[in-house]
């Protein structure tokens, strides 16, 4: 008498993206992206015409004060934007990919909380009260959290390392949370420095540009030849071995990218909630699940969709402005509750 193992399911392999498909929407994408830039330059609360721009741009040492406006703060904040939104687009769908979550997202994985946690203790311990301080000690905080999420969660007993590294992400979050809220209820000055840099804002940030520059930049050039090893990996260790490609290793260079990532746009803007989920979805639904193609777009729609939030933030009230982490939480609380209720969530 024979007998038949059952059949063992395997993940479909990723659909490859028609390069028409592709090409088209990135070509959308960069003129979604110049639309934004020009946008953000020339809108906010003092209103400058395109041709006042132009003649500015041209004659850059001019001592009007439209000319003011526009080289300090309008222009950085604007080219601040559109680099960390890149790069929570591109953070998110890397972890998406990784984890096999679609729900994924920096928060989930405790990397925003320990980059918090680190900024009050630079607040209380190291005397840390300016900018480019709370930049590096996010930075260093939100590195921390992410080598000792990967420890843990890559040591749990749970039968997946997916799945132990959200566990522990959502663990360590919660403790990390807890002890910042411990400090900070008993110092008003920490209180009041934290939730500066916690908003989510890019009011007042630009001095940050030059220092979020070299690892933002390395991070987005990192991450652009990922997609086909992302697309390898989706099809399973099993295959993603028998394919030739040294699993662990991949893994934890694609994660590294992602955390760098996400550790400069966290430092250099406070936590920016949603980016990092909206943006990768959006690029799945246009591009499909092939890695070459939404992960590019992917930077593309989460630099849209930072940088229009914050004009659109400056233009919605008349003296004044909302941040924009408020703005991205009033755009992706709807889209997270209709995406919950998905019964198929965009594939990963």
């Amino acid at each position: 008498m024979t007998t038949t193992s059952p059949p063992v399911a395997t993940s479909p392999p990723p659909a490859r993206t028609r390069f028409s498909r592709g090409a088209a929407c990135m070509v959308l994408a960069a003129v979604a992206v110049a639309a934004t830039l020009i946008a953000s330059i020339g809108l906010g609360s003092r209103h400058i015409s395109p041709l006042d721009i132009v003649h500015i741009l041209l004659h850059p040492n001019g001592d009007l004060y439209n000319s003011h406006v526009l080289w300090t703060e309008r222009i950085p904040r604007t080219f601040l934007g559109l680099l960390v939104g890149a790069a929570l687009g591109a953070s998110g769908l890397i972890m998406q990919a990784l984890t096999m979550n679609p729900l994924s997202e920096p928060g989930l994985l405790g990397i925003e909380q320990g980059a918090a946690l680190a900024v009050v203790v630079g607040i209380l311990y190291l005397g840390v009260t300016d900018l480019q301080g709370y930049f590096w000690m996010a930075l260093t905080g939100a590195a921390l959290s992410a080598v000792l999420v990967y420890l843990i969660g890559t040591r749990t007993n749970t039968g997946s390392s997916t799945i132990g590294l959200i566990l522990a992400g959502v663990a360590l979050a919660a403790v990390m949370s807890s002890l910042i809220t411990l400090m900070v209820v008993r110092d008003d000055a920490a209180y009041a420095h934290l939730r500066f840099w916690s908003v989510g804002q890019l009011t007042g940030r630009a001095a940050v540009l030059d220092d979020v520059l070299p690892f933002a930049a390395a991070g987005l050039l990192l991450a652009l030849p990922l997609g086909r090893t992302l697309n390898v990996l989706s099809l399973g260790d099993e295959t993603a071995r028998g394919l030739g490609v040294p699993v662990e290793r991949a893994r934890l260079a694609a994660a590294a990218v992602a955390v760098l990532l996400c550790a400069a746009a966290t430092a250099a803007t406070g936590p920016v909630a949603f980016v990092g989920l909206v943006a990768p979805h959006c690029a799945r639904m246009l591009a499909g699940p092939d890695h070459r193609w939404s992960l590019p777009l992917s930077m593309a729609l989460g630099a849209v969709l930072l940088t229009g939030a914050d004009t659109a933030g400056r233009l919605v009230i008349d003296h004044g402005e909302i941040q924009v982490g408020v703005m991205t939480a009033a755009v992706g609380t709807p889209f997270f509750v209709w995406l919950a209720r998905r019964r198929n969530l965009v594939r990963v």
